[in-house]
């Protein structure tokens, strides 16, 4: 038997309480390191790889001043850097630090309710969530239609 359909604004009521869960467990998270949401976020943003300053503000949905200031205080403790772009050298390009990786990775181990929320699911479910979140999110640009 098919499963009953479920409509937009279900889906959409269960992906805010989903990312309330996660946010608030990623700040406590973060907070744990001494860091605000938004460094936390800025370094997890760089930890896929190095970004211009403007590409990581619109990766955040942020203005770019707010960027300057989340950057220098990170650069301030050594979790990411400055870096001219070779090929242009009116861009600056963000390089997460060694350090800032593991503090990365500590946020995330420290994520204990999401943690508990995704160890609920056996292999299958985790491969069938990871394809749908790709599938809905990842692999098509924005369409501006929401």
């Amino acid at each position: 038997m098919p499963a009953a359909p479920v409509d937009t604004a279900r889906l959409m009521e269960l992906l805010s309480l989903s990312l309330g869960v996660f946010y608030g467990d990623f700040t406590l998270a973060a907070a744990s390191e001494n860091l605000t949401a938004s460094q936390g976020k800025a370094l997890t943003v760089l930890r896929r790889g190095p970004l211009a300053m403007r590409a990581l503000a619109d990766t955040m949905a942020c203005d770019a001043s707010n960027i300057t200031g989340i950057i220098n205080r990170l650069e301030k403790r050594g979790l990411v850097r400055r870096e001219t772009s070779p090929s242009d050298r009116r861009v600056t390009t963000l390089v997460i630090t060694p350090e800032g990786e593991r503090i990365t990775d500590a946020i995330r181990a420290k994520m204990h309710t999401t943690h508990e929320g995704l160890n609920k699911l056996d292999d299958d479910d985790r491969a069938a969530l990871a394809t749908l979140l790709e599938r809905a999110f990842l692999l098509h640009p924005p369409s501006g239609n929401q």
